[in-house]
């Protein structure tokens, strides 16, 4: 933002616009002065904090003005003089979006008052934007950010585990976090001082996935021409973070089994195995049950790494941590590009009304595209729309009225953090009732979800024997 609140003068009357001037660089304002209409267009680049225009400036307006303002600059206040005095222009001023209207000639005390207004709003904008960037630090959780209940209670979940864990599967849709998580697992268990190494099993040769996992001795292959310790060896003490587990081919699926079952590897082309203390997080946006019930997952590699189970939200469901999120993501790309940047409100609501169907990672993506295009400290939403490079910019509307209730009732239901009690209070129906919506609209996952937070899913196959 500027060092100063800054003013757009525009009348083409030099000697009220130099008075006007003057007035606002005294209540410190920084000042930028145009002629007419065009110029003062062309001067919107500038962002200005409050503009004083003049209604009548030849071809452009004072009214065209006005609503270019209220387009490219929303945070703007936008003041109009008119040396006719009019109620039917005061009127039409304010109804465009003008703060106030001064008839000429004024008076310089009434001009002092509006400007003070207009910087103490700037003032109060900019603290807003710093606060929002402060809470987002405080609502951090290594390198996560989260306000909303379904977040905390992640958090809550994290800790409790984090000291015991050996073994988890963490599920959940693409980007929505799945790696932080492990990361957290990591940083705040024992194992904090010992190696972090990330694994996508999706991205590796299956033909080299042995040896990547588990080492080879040389001689073991063609090209092997030195021993080679695996990925299990290198991690041995810390953690190794199986990105994608649901990709692994059902040949390494036993393979890797085997390991987890007696903690040791054999390196490709060796006689002897080699003990190794690993912690194994694994992850996947697939539902390995039903990979297991289609035969493409084996069920006792599924039981030994569900061990614990934790579940990552979609952004969708935490809509409520968009501007925390944002905020931050807006804060970090302005310091590493050296700009000083912030969203304009309708910026912000714009992207509380996307679905996200790429989760944390689309919307950190759009933000860092919007603040590299920035030609502006304020992003508004011409910016964003631009960053997005979709033509559908918001949520689809529900189709039929049984969309529209089975959405309203899934938003209430996660806007109360699961409480079935609180959910049905707030639609003012009796639970019992909450449970007969849910079945008819279908939404009894939904219950599942709340009775069965942060523990293993009783979906599971029967074992075999």
């Amino acid at each position: 933002m500027h060092s100063q609140p800054l003013a757009l003068i525009a009348d083409d009357n030099p000697q009220l616009a130099r008075l006007v001037a003057r007035v606002a660089r005294e209540e410190g304002f920084a000042v930028v002065v145009c002629a007419n209409g065009h110029e003062a267009l062309e001067r919107l680049d500038r962002r200005p904090d409050v503009a004083v225009v003049d209604f009548a400036m030849g071809d452009v307006s004072g009214l065209d003005v006005l609503r270019h303002i209220r387009s490219a600059v929303p945070d703007c206040e936008v003041v109009l003089m008119s040396g006719v005095a009019s109620v039917d222009v005061a009127v039409e001023a304010i109804k465009s979006g003008a703060r106030d209207y001064l008839p000429k000639p004024f008076e310089i005390e009434r001009l002092r008052t509006l400007l003070q207004s207009a910087r103490r709003e700037a003032e109060r904008r900019r603290q807003v934007l710093a606060g929002e960037s402060r809470l987002a630090r405080q609502l951090t959780f290594c390198g996560m950010i989260g306000r909303t209940p379904v977040m905390q209670d992640l958090f809550n979940l994290l800790r409790r585990l984090a000291p015991h864990v050996r073994t988890a599967l963490i599920l959940g849709e693409t980007g929505a976090g799945k790696e932080l998580v492990a990361h957290a697992l990591h940083e705040i268990g024992p194992r904090r001082t010992r190696r972090f190494i990330p694994v996508n099993c999706s991205a590796i040769v299956e033909t080299l996935f042995e040896s990547e996992l588990f080492g080879h001795v040389r001689g073991a292959f063609t090209g092997a021409a030195q021993a080679k310790a695996g990925l299990f060896e290198l991690a041995d003490g810390g953690t190794l973070f199986l990105d994608e587990i649901g990709e692994l081919p059902l040949a390494l699926q036993a393979k890797l089994l085997r390991v987890l079952e007696q903690g040791e590897v054999q390196p490709v082309g060796a006689t002897a195995s080699r003990r190794v203390d690993v912690c194994v997080l694994a992850a996947t946006n697939r539902d390995l049950l039903a990979e297991v019930e289609a035969q493409r997952f084996r069920s006792d590699l599924f039981y030994r790494l569900n061990v614990v189970e934790i579940r990552v939200p979609p952004l969708r469901d935490r809509r409520g941590d968009i501007p925390y999120l944002t905020a931050a993501f807006v804060a970090n790309h302005a310091r590493q590009l050296g700009k000083d940047l912030a969203l304009s409100p309708g910026a912000e609501r714009l992207l509380e009304g996307q679905s996200w169907p790429g989760n944390v990672r689309e919307l950190k993506h759009v933000v860092e595209r919007a603040c590299l295009m920035a030609e502006h400290p304020t992003i508004a939403e011409a910016d964003l729309q631009a960053a997005l490079g979709r033509s559908a910019l918001a949520t689809p509307a529900p189709e039929s009225l049984q969309d529209a209730e089975r959405e309203h009732i899934r938003r209430i239901l996660q806007d109360a953090g699961g409480n079935k009690a609180a959910a049905a209070r707030k639609l003012g129906v009796s639970r019992r009732s909450l449970y007969r919506h849910l079945e008819r609209l279908d939404l009894t996952d939904l219950l599942r979800r709340s009775d069965q937070a942060s523990s293993p899913s009783d979906r599971r196959p029967r074992r075999t024997r």
